[in-house]
């Protein structure tokens, strides 16, 4: 600053009337020291203009004979950065109010995701417990029915709360090393349904290839696609492959319905845009699946594109994921035995919403867990094998604490994971161990079963582990 009107009042000196448009730089220089820094330093240039000012007109004979240019310089010097003053003020307070607006937003979409997701992941847990009675042809169609209904609604929060946590800009990747084909085989298993419903079947091509990426981001991806394509695919099947070149791994998502007309494509990866046809049938989605995709794949590093035939369908592909050349694991989970290995399984399950409660314990005791359930920590509890507990329990320890206390009192790393109804983030951050593995409610029954049962997988242990913390 001060090397700024040092050098305008030594022009001002020397170059007498014909530097006088120099002043239009020492206006803009003092309105912009303010725009950048705030009032405070708006203020001090403001301060030093009027001395440069003075200073020319106590040096200068021409600007001693023209006091009418020195006076209107001087009131221009002091109106100008005032009014810059009142409009920083203002834009200050619009923006402080822009603020508390978002972050009651903020705070009221917490709140609600979490009172939401309690009741849907209930309803889901009841469902898939249904689907296990003996029903006859009607009923299992009704059941049928609320389970395709439950799952438009869990997708359509999803993609909401997706979209919001991309907007709070809070979402950094967190890379690993994960095998691909397993990811997409999951991602295809969730759809199942869905894509029974819409008479597709989703075929996986991938091969053994790992990748360094974040896990849930690009499973986030490869859902969004898929259930695109499932949606549009009318009954034609569905292509989720892979393909390698170089050392960089493209994932390619291929339907065979109508496709998108060719002014659409530019649009589609817009927020709430969706390809609309007179007399289309309706189909559910608010157009947030592919902008969010977009989304993460800038966050991600990948590219992604699309094209589409009119009556060929359409192909989407995410490019520039990192293969790492990694040995398969020599413990190769042996798929064909996890049925076996939940049965017997001592489960320690606590949840504080007694609806939550009733059902994930009745799913589990479904797939042949011994369950003890809890709303708390309990004083005494049982020897267990594996403890499952929501994350805030309404109480004075929240679930990562009543999963220490429970490997604390049988001396043992007992496998455990965290259900929440919050964003999987902001718990993260409040759980010490980053190796406890935490689930987002409304979790789907197939994948609580596929990590309960990695779970089991990992800690080495035959099928009827109950006897694991009594022996210790």
């Amino acid at each position: 600053m001060l090397l700024d009107y040092s050098g305008m009042a030594f022009y001002f000196v020397v170059g007498g009337e014909y530097f006088l448009p120099v002043f239009a730089i020492l206006l803009w220089v003092t309105v912009g020291y303010g725009i950048r820094y705030g009032s405070s330093y708006l203020a001090a240039s403001t301060g030093m203009a009027l001395i440069v000012l003075a200073l020319v007109a106590w040096l200068t004979p021409y600007w001693q004979a023209q006091p009418s240019i020195i006076v209107t310089l001087a009131l221009t010097t002091l109106i100008v950065p005032a009014y810059t003053h009142v409009l920083l003020r203002e834009n200050k307070r619009a923006y402080e109010r822009e603020r508390e607006a978002t972050l009651a937003k903020t705070r009221f979409l917490a709140q609600a995701s979490h009172d939401l997701r309690q009741p849907i992941h209930s309803i889901a847990l009841f469902t898939a417990c249904l689907r296990d009675e003996h029903l006859n042809a009607r009923q299992s169609q009704l059941v049928d029915n609320i389970d395709r209904s439950l799952h438009s609604v869990s997708h359509l929060f999803r993609s909401i709360l997706d979209s919001y946590t991309l907007d709070s800009g809070k979402l950094e990747p967190k890379p690993e090393i994960v095998p691909v084909r397993e990811m997409l085989e999951a991602v295809a298993s969730e759809n199942r349904d869905a894509a029974r419903w819409a008479d597709v079947t989703v075929h996986v091509r991938a091969g053994d290839d790992r990748i360094r990426t974040d896990p849930s981001l690009f499973c986030t991806i490869a859902q969004n696609l898929v259930a695109n394509a499932v949606k549009y695919g009318e009954g034609r099947p569905v292509l989720v492959a892979t393909r390698q070149r170089g050392g960089v791994l493209s994932l390619r998502v291929y339907d065979q319905g109508r496709g998108i007309p060719k002014e659409s494509l530019e649009r589609v990866f817009d927020e709430f845009y969706r390809v609309r046809q007179p007399r289309d049938k309706d189909i559910g989605g608010l157009g947030l699946g592919l902008s969010i995709v977009k989304r993460i794949c800038a966050l991600l590093n990948v590219s992604v594109s699309i094209r589409s035939r009119a009556g060929r369908g359409t192909l989407v592909c995410v490019d520039g994921f990192e293969v790492v050349k990694q040995p398969p694991e020599a413990d190769r989970r042996n798929t064909g035995k996890t049925a076996s290995l939940l049965s017997g399984l001592q489960v320690l399950l606590i949840e504080d919403d007694v609806s939550v409660l009733m059902a994930t314990a009745l799913l589990l005791e479904r797939w042949g867990c011994v369950v003890q359930r809890a709303t708390t920590l309990p004083e005494a509890p049982e020897a267990c094998d594996v403890v499952i507990s929501d994350f805030d329990l309404n109480a004075q320890i929240n679930g990562a604490e009543c999963i220490f206390r429970v490997r604390q009192r049988f001396g043992v790393q007992l496998p455990a994971l965290l259900l929440t109804g919050h964003d999987t983030k902001a718990v993260r951050d409040q759980v010490p161990d980053p190796s406890l593995p935490i689930l987002a409610k409304p979790v789907r029954p197939a994948e609580l079963r596929s990590l309960l049962t990695s779970l089991v997988l990992e800690a080495g242990r035959p099928a009827g582990i109950g006897q694991i913390t009594r022996a210790s």
